[in-house]
């Protein structure tokens, strides 16, 4: 099964992915800032990564232009608590793949895996 790096700073949140996805039969792996989402990248192993834009240390925005100024082509979504339209268009045009807004529906979050992960 494939595996999902989840870079989430609220423990709470990324509990909940991590468990839910688990439950799913995924593989998972958590970052808990945009350093250290950087560094397992770097590692590669992941097929898809869910990233918050609000994190401590390197911010989600950071981290999505490293990645894909390196290279990166595996699918990102974003999963952040901000709605603006501006931020969705800016993070589609910095190469983010998808973009749910938190809060969310586990199912919907878990549709948005499965579709990018089979295209």
């Amino acid at each position: 099964m494939s595996q999902i790096l989840i870079v989430e700073d609220e423990e709470r949140l990324a509990a909940f992915i991590d468990k839910g996805l688990r439950k799913q039969g995924f593989t998972t792996a958590i970052a808990e800032d945009g350093e250290q989402a950087l560094r397992m990248a770097e590692r590669g192993g992941f097929d898809l990564m869910l990233l918050d834009l609000g994190l401590p240390v390197v911010d989600g925005w950071t981290v999505l232009r490293e990645l894909r100024s390196q290279g990166e082509v595996r699918p990102i979504i974003i999963v952040t608590a901000r709605k603006d339209e501006q931020e969705k268009v800016s993070a589609f045009r910095n190469g983010a793949t998808d973009f749910v807004t938190k809060p969310f529906r586990f199912s919907e979050l878990l549709e948005r895996i499965q579709t990018h992960l089979t295209h």
